[in-house]
């Protein structure tokens, strides 16, 4: 099954979001169908702030590796493209694409002193000129369009993503992804006013998979939560060896 259709079943595709080989490893061997690198994990991996401080060349070097070390479907999270520069951005998916990438996250926010959303149109714009290249080349990639009005308190979000999701239809859009949503009213609001498959991500109040499904979710994200338990669990653990001067904690 291409990673298209993998949008389009009974269940939702969840992805196993990894960072590195050793992450991509754990997530094919527990089955998972597919994987998405984390954008923030990798960045922090690399002392980094998530929101495109490392170098598009940095990104490329770990996707090479994880993409070298595993079988599964790959979509690669490029942020908002490491460019406003559509001629740019589309250059990135290519090299992405000639790795054996089959799919990408671009988001419509950008990092300066704080996130921040980009114009909705200028986005479209940026989106539509991609798009075209794309088609051009005859690069087939899958472009799921991240909207951070939830993720950023828009007062009115779903007004608000509704607008923007219009936009990036016509800008040749394949998914749609709103992390931070969790509502499960706001969920069904968006699914209804799209045929792009949905993509949620892992909040402390989405619902359970059961109820996504449900609601008509197609995609679930892990984001970099699992990234952050795993360091938070480290700390915890490298205490306990300091407290108790011993490595029984480890056993």
């Amino acid at each position: 099954m291409n990673f298209k259709d993998l949008h389009d079943q009974k269940t939702p595709l969840l992805l196993g979001n990894v960072w590195d080989v050793p992450s991509t490893k754990t997530a094919e061997a527990l089955g998972f169908k597919a994987i998405g690198t984390s954008s923030a994990a990798i960045a922090s991996l690399l002392g980094y702030q998530d929101g495109e401080e490392m170098d598009f060349s940095e990104l490329l070097y770990f996707v090479k590796r994880i993409s070298a070390s595993t079988h599964l479907p790959l979509s690669v999270d490029l942020e908002s493209g490491y460019s406003r520069n559509p001629k740019i951005i589309a250059k990135h998916i290519k090299a992405l694409a000639d790795l054996g990438v089959v799919g990408i996250n671009i988001e419509d926010s950008i990092v300066t002193d704080k996130r921040i959303l980009l114009d909705a149109e200028e986005f479209a714009n940026t989106l539509t000129e991609v798009h075209n290249i794309l088609l051009q080349e005859h690069i087939d990639v899958f472009i799921n369009v991240r909207t951070d009005v939830f993720l950023l308190g828009d007062p009115n979000p779903v007004a608000a993503t509704k607008k923007r999701i219009q936009l990036y239809e016509q800008a040749g859009a394949r998914g749609i992804f709103t992390p931070g949503i969790e509502s499960e009213s706001d969920i069904r609001e968006i699914v209804t006013c799209t045929e792009l498959p949905l993509n949620v991500m892992c909040m402390p109040n989405l619902p359970d998979f059961e109820t996504l499904t449900m609601l008509g979710v197609q995609r679930i994200s892990m984001g970099d939560f699992l990234f952050d338990k795993m360091y938070n669990q480290l700390e915890r653990t490298t205490k306990e060896i300091v407290g108790q001067q011993s490595f029984q904690s480890i056993f």
